[in-house]
């Protein structure tokens, strides 16, 4: 591993000053699980790491069922995993941060750092935008919102310039009667990465959709919305028969490509077997 400069700052403004003028050379340490092993196998060599392990205001997570949530950047995923409110609140976010490697991962991986890698099968994607989250992004400039679904320009390409920060994201209250869910298929039960990830998230009124959201990861560059599928549920009831209809739309959106994993056409049938069974998990919680 080439020798880098190690900065540790002690709060956003000090991370801000770190970052900047230094353009590529620097790399932003959270948890690690990424960074590292890129590091040690020498796949990139910054002049300059600044470890975010002493800044508080990256680990908040504070809200509730009636305000949403703040959920700061450097939030582990065991914590979203283990937290009462969030799998009562944000079931589909508890469930894809469950997801994330083992459980020696999930207590070092970061929330911010499992979107700021950019991968198009990250698992805590998904229900992000599925639940219309926004980004709060920090630069000497002062701070700016970027919706979830925005966030992403390509593959581990973010919106983010070289001088800004991920400080924390919003998440807005789903409501009464909401319900989310989040599925993938691995070929490996468990340490494997999405061949293809749904998550779902609908809103009930008067027995019918009044919202539903759905996104899909590791279909394309980066995690997409059905909105066809959205669309043909809105002011609909949810039947067996208006949900397979979603599940057929989803497949839309998809644009999938064939590795060593799965084939484009594999993934496409994924993409609607999952869509459904979110949906209906989805449903269920809503339900009561």
């Amino acid at each position: 591993m080439r020798r880098f400069e190690l900065v540790t700052p002690g709060s956003v403004d000090d991370c801000l000053r770190a970052l900047k003028g230094r353009g590529t050379e620097v790399q932003l340490l959270a948890g690690g699980t990424d960074l590292l092993p890129q590091l040690k196998n020498g796949l990139i060599k910054p002049a300059t790491v600044v470890d975010l392990s002493g800044v508080a205001e990256l680990r908040v997570l504070e809200g509730d069922a009636q305000r949403g949530f703040r959920v700061g950047a450097a939030v582990t995923a065991r914590a979203l995993e283990r937290d009462a409110r969030i799998r009562a609140i944000y079931p589909a976010l508890a469930e894809s941060a469950a997801l994330v490697g083992s459980i020696q991962i999930r207590n070092l991986a970061t929330i911010g750092g499992n979107l700021c890698n950019a991968a198009p099968s990250a698992d805590m994607a998904p229900p992000l935008v599925a639940l219309e989250a926004e980004a709060v992004v920090a630069s000497g400039g002062g701070r700016r919102r970027v919706p979830v679904a925005s966030f992403f320009s390509g593959v581990r390409r973010t919106v983010l310039a070289p001088d800004e920060l991920l400080v924390e994201f919003v998440i807005p209250a789903p409501g009464p009667r909401s319900g989310g869910a989040y599925l993938r298929h691995t070929p490996r039960r468990e340490l494997d990465i999405a061949v293809v990830g749904v998550a779902s998230q609908v809103t009930l009124t008067d027995g019918v959709c009044a919202k539903a959201r759905i996104a899909l990861a590791a279909v394309a560059p980066t995690p997409v919305r059905a909105t066809a599928a959205e669309q043909a549920l809105a002011g609909q009831p949810m039947t067996p028969q208006t949900i397979t209809r979603a599940a057929d739309l989803a497949v839309e959106a998809a644009h999938p490509i064939s590795d060593q994993r799965g084939s484009a056409e594999f993934r496409r049938h994924l993409v609607r077997i999952l869509t459904r069974r979110t949906l209906a998990q989805a449903l269920a919680r809503a339900s009561g």
